[in-house]
Order: structure tokens, then C-alpha cells, then sequence
């Protein structure tokens, strides 16, 4: 009964194409052990030739070689069909060898007798001639390409899948899409890898052909002699016509399958198959066609040449070129006929030269302030810029893509405007040859000037003269000139937005940087074990709560030790940030062995454990839950904030990165840590609480 629901779910799974392979491999092994009548060996030679048939003209259609992939396992197959037959015929003309040249059927008979003339000796050399071919010429080459293009195949993986990781970050592409695509990277691999092998098999094949004619002659000629007690003449033609008729009915359908493997992997992948290319490139070009057939005609006229055959084939060269000439001229003109239009009201053709691509980092100025950025007029904005990306690559860990400076005549003569991929993410307004006095909060008395803010923290300011500067410092205020207002607001928008500037170049180049100290490391890791992709998102995870990569060592190591585990970018963030504990706590507290955080009651903890496990991938938080989280979580960041203390929230790993990311938005100055990233040798004391009291 278990073997009926065994066949039944067998069939529901396969169907009957799927009984094909087994079927087949059982008879190929019935055929070594079990005797087989003429008649039937018949029918499986002719199969055998059909088979090889079929596999040739396949090969010539498809458009890539992936198209045909069951081929290195066909070509096994086929290989063992050909040698059980070798052996199945073998024991019948060891058998019945003795009654004629038709003992083993009248495949092997046609075979021995009216392709070689019944001459043994013109069989021998015939079959010799093919087993070189095949083994030599055709088998050879193609493993040689195979082997080659499984290399090349290899060494190209790494390319093709940071182009997809490309295409899928830029958005030209789906999910879906990719991983059909990297699949396809990878049939590919392992289709020119099984190529390379499977040639192996045919080689074999070819040898074992030679000796299984050897074997047989010799075999045969003992026992028509010796049990048969045929005359030594006899004996020879009977057995050497069948084993030369056995062989050639062998080795042609090899060597047809050898040639559909060389035609397989020798072929240059195109939208055509091979009869299109054939004619598409050999006989498309005219003058070509015209000198061949002038070459031939000359050799037609030599006396003693065949000069019918010379003349005929160059008389229909001539006319090929003739009618290519004729065609080529009717589609020229069509094509002047459709574009005749007059040369004054033609528009010049768009090209790739239109496309203008935005600026990553961008800073557009009003034309007051064009002196600041000018290198003819010595502006001094321009080395505080090149300091500024100084700065950042040394502080965040990498170089930051180049800023675009650009004058605007559509801003306000005093403003500026820092934009980011395009979009505007900070403005203002700077006066040249004025200061900017700004209260940082301790300043003793009122200024003369025009109020505002500081464009990079908000904090009150005032515009003021120059011979007001001694004044505003004695007050408490902190002046700073015009480049400094502009290079701080800068300087500060980009480091918020250091997780976007991290794009997929910027990190091919760090790693590239990386790789001279490490090289192992970053081969092993990108795209072996990880996308590029999946390292940028782990990055800018990083980045967007305010953390530098300057050690990306450990970055690197940490993602190659949990790659086989995940490849979630968040979950991978969070045993990144485990590994990088101590500095995240070096970051927050410097130099404080005592750590006083911000603690969540435990009930409160649970109750967020439990909607993230109810909200699963959605990570979703119930609205009322929500604002009283949030309530509570500003209330004590503030009381933190009046004790002087650093607003740092430390919660359990699995809700860690569920409330960064909640409180981001709302708090963007408190920063959350898990317990698992503080060291063991800080000590923690609570002095605000989330849900309850310290």
C-alpha cells in the first residue's frame, strides 16, 4: 500500500515525463546484462542514430547555450546508450557470428556491408578516420572551449552581479528580476563546468571504440576458428565485416553528437540561431560573394580543371552578389525617400550628450556671494570645503562623493542652498563683509544688528558689522565670518546625511581601499557571502543613527561570520553593532566608566516584544501603545537632558532597532543601545525611566 501512495504522489509530482530519465537508464544497464534479438537491436540502433539526429538540429536552434542545459547530462546518457549497445551487439556476434554477415541484425549488416563495399580493410580505415575526427579534432576543441568558457564564465560572475545589484538599487529593476538574473549567472557557471567534464565522456567513448573493434576481431577470429571450426579466411571477413559494421554504427551517431556539443558551446549568444547567423554573416556581404566567384571562375579556366563545377558554382556566386548589389540599392533608396526633409527645418538629433545627470552634493550661491567661491578672487569658502570633506572622510570612515559649486541667478543675491541629489536640503542667507554673533545660550546683553538664526543649529543670531565683532565676543557671543556660517551649515547637513551619500561607488571604492590591507577578507565577503547592496544598506543603517565605519575591519569580519546565518540587512546591523559595542559607548560616554541611561519598565518592554512578534515583518506599533511610548520616552529624555546627562535609551536587542527607528523622527538627539552592546566592563546606572521610575 505504501508503495501504490509512493507511485501515486510520484506521478502527481512528475507525471508520465518524468518515468523518461529512470526508464531510460534501466535499459541502458538491461542492455550490458540481458541478451537482446537482431530485431530489437535493430530498433535500438536506429534509435541511437534518430537520438543523435535530434540532439544536432536542437543544438542548431537554440539561441543560447543555456537554452539546451539537460545537454552534459544527454551527453552521458547518450554515451552509455552507445556503449551497452556496443556491448549487446559484441555478444551476439561473439554468438551467431559463425551463421553470416546478418547475425547481429540488419542495421550492423547495412553498416558492415554496402556503406564499406564488404571490404573489411576500406571499413577499418573508415572507422579509423572517424574515431580521429571525433576524438581528436571535434571532442578536443570543444572541451578546450568549454573549459575555457566555464573560466571566463567564473571570472565574470563577480561583475555581472554587482551590475544587477546596480540595476536593482537604481530601481531599474525588481526584486524578482534580479534573483532570476543571478540565477541565470549561476546556470551558466555550472553549464560550461558540466561541459567541460561531460567532453571527457565522448573522448572516452572514442577510445573505448577502438579497443572494443580490436577486442571483437581478434575475439571473433578465435572463436569462429577454434569452436566454430570455420576456415581462417572465413572466419576473418564474417567477424571483421560485423565488428566493423558495429563500430561505424556507433561512431557516426558520436560523432554527430560531438559535433552538436562543439556547435553548443562554440556559438556567440544572439537573438538568431545558427542557420540565421550562417547566412546572415557568411553570405550577407556582396563584394564578397563577387570576388569568390571571380576566384573560382579564373580556377574553372586552367586547362585540365573540372570546368563545369568551377563555372557553375561561380556563376551562382556571381548572381548571389548580383541580387545583394540590386537590394542594397532599393533599400537606400526607401531610406532617402523617408528622411528627404528640408535641411533648414531639420532639428539636430537628440544624443546621450543631452542627458545631464544631478549632482550628488550641490551648493548654489546668489550672486553676492560669487566671490566667495571664486579661485580668481582668492574665495576662501572653497579651501574650507576641501577641509570639510578632510574632516568627514577622517571622522565617518569614507570619502564623500565631490560638491558642485554653482551661482543661481534665481536666488536671493545674499542666499545659498545646499542641495542633495537634487533636492534641497538646507538654505539661507550669508552678507558679505558682515559677522554672524551667535548666542549660545550664555551671552550677557542685547546686539545691534539684524536677528536671525544660526542656520546650522537653530540657535538665535544676529548679523552685525565688522567693527562690532570686539564687542559681541566681550558679551558671551560666538562671531564667526561668512565662509565659516556657510561651511558649518555644510559641514553639519552633511554629516546628517552621511547614509545617503554611502552609494554603491563610494563603497566599491572603500572596499577597494580595504582590499590593499585585507585582500582576502573583501573577496571572501563581496559578493561571495553578501550583494554589495546588503553591505551599502548595513552601512547607512549605521550612518543613520550617527555612527562612524571607520573600523571596518570589524565591519567586514562581523557580516562574513553571520552572512551564512542572514542575509537581512537590519538583523546583520544589529550583530554588527554588538561587535562594535565599546565603540558606540566610546561614542556616547567618553571616558566614563558609569553609564547613566534611560531604562524601560519591564512591562513595558514585554508589551513591545509581543507586538513585534504579533506585527511580524510589518514591525508596527499600536497607535495607543505608540503615543504613550512616545509621552513617556520625552519625558524622561528631558529630565536627562536637565541632569546633563547623554539622552541614551538601553532596551533588549530584539526591540533595539524597532524603537530607533520609531523615535528617530520625533527625537532625533536620543539615541537607543541594546544591552548586548554595552562592555562588560562599563557599569550601568539608570537615572530616567520609561514606563516607571529610577
Amino acid at each position: 500500500m505504501n508503495l501504490l501512495n509512493i507511485l501515486k504522489d510520484f506521478f502527481k509530482q512528475s507525471g508520465v515525463r518524468g518515468l523518461a530519465g529512470p526508464l531510460l537508464i534501466v535499459m541502458v544497464l538491461a542492455m550490458m546484462v540481458l541478451p537482446l534479438p537482431p530485431f530489437l537491436l535493430d530498433i535500438l540502433f536506429t534509435f541511437n542514430i534518430a537520438v543523435a539526429i535530434m540532439v544536432l538540429l536542437v543544438s542548431m536552434n537554440t539561441l543560447k547555450p543555456l537554452d539546451f542545459s539537460v545537454f552534459p547530462t544527454l551527453l552521458l546518457i547518450t554515451t552509455l546508450l552507445r556503449l551497452s549497445l556496443n556491448v549487446a551487439s559484441t555478444r551476439i556476434v561473439l554468438l551467431e557470428g559463425h551463421t553470416g554477415p546478418d547475425a547481429a541484425g540488419k542495421v550492423i549488416e547495412a553498416f558492415g556491408h554496402f556503406l564499406v563495399g564488404g571490404n573489411y580493410a576500406v571499413g577499418i580505415v573508415v572507422f579509423m578516420i572517424l574515431v580521429v575526427i571525433n576524438f581528436v579534432v571535434i571532442t578536443k576543441g570543444a572541451g578546450r572551449i568549454a573549459e575555457v568558457g566555464a573560466r571566463f564564465t567564473l571570472d565574470a560572475m563577480p561583475g555581472k552581479q554587482m551590475a544587477i545589484d546596480a540595476d536593482l538599487n537604481a530601481g531599474l529593476i525588481g526584486e524578482d528580476e534580479a534573483r532570476r538574473r543571478r540565477a541565470t549567472i549561476a546556470q551558466e557557471a555550472d553549464f560550461f563546468g558540466s561541459m567541460d567534464g561531460a567532453s571527457k565522456f565522448v573522448r572516452g567513448d572514442a577510445v573505448a571504440g577502438i579497443v572494443i573493434l580490436l577486442i571483437n576481431i581478434v575475439g571473433g577470429f578465435i572463436v569462429g576458428v577454434l569452436q566454430h571450426n570455420l576456415d581462417m579466411a572465413t572466419a576473418a571477413k564474417n567477424y571483421t565485416l560485423l565488428t566493423i559494421g558495429d563500430g561505424l554504427v556507433a561512431q557516426i551517431p558520436a560523432l554527430v553528437i560531438s559535433t552538436a556539443a562543439g556547435v553548443v558551446v562554440s556559438r556567440v549568444t544572439t537573438e538568431e540561431n545558427i542557420g540565421q547567423q550562417l547566412v546572415g554573416q557568411l553570405f550577407s556581404k556582396p563584394l564578397v560573394l563577387l570576388l569568390t566567384g571571380i576566384i573560382i571562375g579564373a580556377l574553372g579556366l586552367v586547362p585540365g580543371m573540372p570546368h563545369f563545377a568551377f563555372l557553375l558554382l561561380a556563376s551562382i556566386l556571381g548572381g548571389g552578389a548580383y541580387l545583394l548589389m540590386q537590394r542594397a540599392k532599393e533599400r537606400e533608396a526607401v531610406a532617402e525617400v523617408s528622411t528627404a526633409v528640408p535641411a533648414s527645418t531639420e532639428a539636430p538629433e537628440a544624443s546621450w550628450e543631452d542627458v545631464s545627470q544631478v549632482d550628488v552634493l550641490g551648493l548654489e550661491v546668489g550672486y553676492r556671494l560669487i566671490a566667495l567661491v571664486d579661485k580668481a578672487q582668492d574665495g576662501d569658502l572653497l579651501r574650507r570645503i576641501k577641509g570639510i570633506r578632510k574632516k568627514f572622510t577622517q571622522d565617518i570612515g569614507f570619502l564623500p562623493p565631490a560638491i558642485h559649486i554653482r551661482d543661481n541667478l534665481d536666488l536671493r543675491p545674499n542666499a545659498y542652498r545646499i542641495t542633495l541629489k537634487g533636492a534641497e536640503i538646507g538654505s539661507g542667507e550669508a552678507f558679505t563683509g558682515m559677522f554672524l554673533a551667535i548666542n549660545p545660550g550664555n551671552a550677557t546683553g542685547p546686539l545691534q544688528g539684524n536677528a536671525t538664526k544660526d542656520p546650522a543649529f537653530g540657535l538665535p543670531a544676529v548679523w552685525i558689522e565688522a567693527s562690532m565683532r570686539e564687542y559681541a565676543q566681550a558679551q558671551g557671543y560666538t562671531v564667526v565670518d561668512v565662509g565659516t556660517v556657510i561651511a558649518t551649515h555644510l559641514s553639519h547637513l552633511i554629516n546628517a546625511h552621511s547614509a545617503e551619500l554611502l552609494g554603491l561607488q563610494e563603497l566599491q571604492q572603500l572596499i577597494d581601499h580595504l582590499g590593499k590591507q585585507s585582500p582576502k577578507l573583501t573577496e571572501d565577503l563581496v559578493p561571495k557571502l553578501l550583494p554589495l547592496a546588503t553591505v551599502q544598506k548595513v552601512l547607512q543603517n549605521l550612518l543613520d543613527e550617527g555612527m562612524h565605519i571607520r573600523d571596518m575591519r570589524t565591519i567586514l569580519e562581523t557580516l562574513a561570520k553571520f552572512a551564512g546565518q542572514t542575509q537581512d540587512a537590519y538583523q546583520l546591523t544589529a550583530q554588527v553593532r554588538v561587535a562594535l559595542g565599546p565603540a558606540i559607548v566610546q561614542q556616547l560616554y567618553p571616558a566614563a566608566q558609569e553609564l547613566q541611561v534611560i531604562g524601560m519598565d519591564k512591562e513595558l518592554e514585554y508589551l513591545l516584544a509581543q507586538a513585534l512578534q504579533a506585527g511580524g515583518s510589518s514591525q508596527a506599533i499600536e497607535p495607543g501603545l505608540a503615543d504613550t511610548l512616545l509621552r513617556e520616552t520625552r519625558m524622561a529624555a528631558e529630565n536627562q537632558e536637565k541632569l546633563g546627562l547623554p539622552t541614551v535609551l538601553m532596551v533588549p536587542s530584539q526591540i533595539r532597532d524597532l524603537l530607533a527607528r520609531f523615535l528617530k523622527r520625533s527625537l532625533p538627539q536620543l539615541r537607543v543601545i541594546s544591552q548586548d552592546e554595552v562592555p562588560g566592563f562599563k557599569t550601568v546606572r539608570v537615572t530616567a525611566m520609561v514606563g516607571g521610575r529610577a
